[in-house]
């Protein structure tokens, strides 16, 4: 390493979005999202037929239809906000540990790739790489295939550079203080439902008997929020959410708890996602719309969606805390 390279840099990666909210680009990203093993476990005999057969020929105009109904004017949001993270980052990290340090961002699946984000490190002199999956609660689904992608793409590699991979931070206390601080913010400016709601990502129920910690971890999350924010067992619910299949799947699903409880008397709730790093289609779509309608429908008189942690200043000083934390001896 020259005396001008950095002493390492850092790579951002989120799941991905289209390129734009039209069907062509959203079946490609369907396509290569669903055709990660690590998504879908089926048999490839089983699944492809559907996939290419069935899913690819119906959903993408669909789903276009709702990403077209969170779309910003720059862009998709979970890549506005993504590139802002990671702008903000660099910044901090540079007032944290007194050096630039290259950061970049990469996607799972989609644009930027993983691929261009390693080569930009690399090009930026990096030799030392710590890969940071914006996902606080590991899963299989999720955590492992950002593992399983560096790893494949690091086989042609003659030189490969030396790598730490961050695999969750659910519990990490600046992390929970972030989102406090978040629902704290949101009740100053527009006062506190009767229920907090939590909603997760859900993940097919055979995922967790096979070993997935997911839902422990998200469970310790909800915990730990709750007793930060002083909250009795009234008056938060943990729920999961973006349910598809037949399988089963670990609950109770949001949409179904949403429905239930009018009915139990609950006439106010506010929903976070405290899985999700930035605002996305499940959460700017499925909960802030999807799910307002489901509340209000079943006799729901007040529903407030609270941000993800985005780009706020205390995610951003959270992240690089994780940096400066895992990468000690690297600078």
């Amino acid at each position: 390493m020259s005396d001008l390279a950095p002493p390492f840099g850092v790579l951002l990666v989120n799941l991905g979005t289209p390129d734009s909210p039209t069907a062509p680009d959203v079946k490609k990203f369907l396509k290569q999202f669903l055709s990660d093993p690590r998504v879908v476990d089926l048999s490839p005999w089983i699944w492809k037929p559907i996939l290419n057969g069935i899913i690819l020929n119906t959903r993408p105009a669909k789903v276009a239809k709702l990403y077209q109904s969170i779309w910003w004017d720059e862009g998709s949001p979970l890549m506005v906000i993504s590139q802002k993270q990671r702008d903000k980052l660099k910044v901090q990290l540079q007032q944290t540990l007194g050096q630039s340090i290259p950061v970049e961002l990469g996607m799972s699946y989609g644009n930027p790739s993983l691929q261009s984000g390693l080569d930009s490190l690399k090009a930026q002199g990096a030799e030392k790489i710590f890969v940071l999956p914006l996902y606080a609660q590991y899963s299989c689904s999720t955590v492992a295939p950002v593992y399983d992608a560096i790893a494949e793409l690091l086989k042609a590699e003659r030189n490969i550079p030396e790598l730490r991979f961050n695999k969750q931070y659910f519990d990490h206390a600046d992390y929970i203080k972030a989102l406090a601080e978040s629902v704290k913010n949101h009740w100053q400016a527009k006062g506190q439902a009767q229920v907090l709601l939590m909603s997760f990502h859900g993940v097919p129920l055979r995922y967790i008997t096979e070993g997935d910690p997911y839902q422990a971890q998200c469970q310790a999350t909800a915990e730990l929020l709750a007793e930060e924010l002083g909250l009795t067992k009234e008056q938060w619910r943990i729920c999961f959410q973006s349910q598809f299949g037949k399988e089963e799947w670990i609950g109770p699903a949001t949409d179904g708890l949403l429905e239930s409880l009018p009915k139990e008397g609950v006439k106010s709730v506010d929903i976070m996602c405290p899985a999700f790093s930035c605002d996305c289609l499940e959460t700017l779509e499925e909960i802030s719309q999807e799910g307002k309608e489901d509340f209000l429908s079943a006799g729901g008189e007040r529903y407030e969606f609270i941000d993800c942690l985005n780009d706020s200043e205390p995610h951003i000083e959270l992240l690089a805390r994780i940096v400066e934390q895992q990468t000690k001896g690297w600078n």
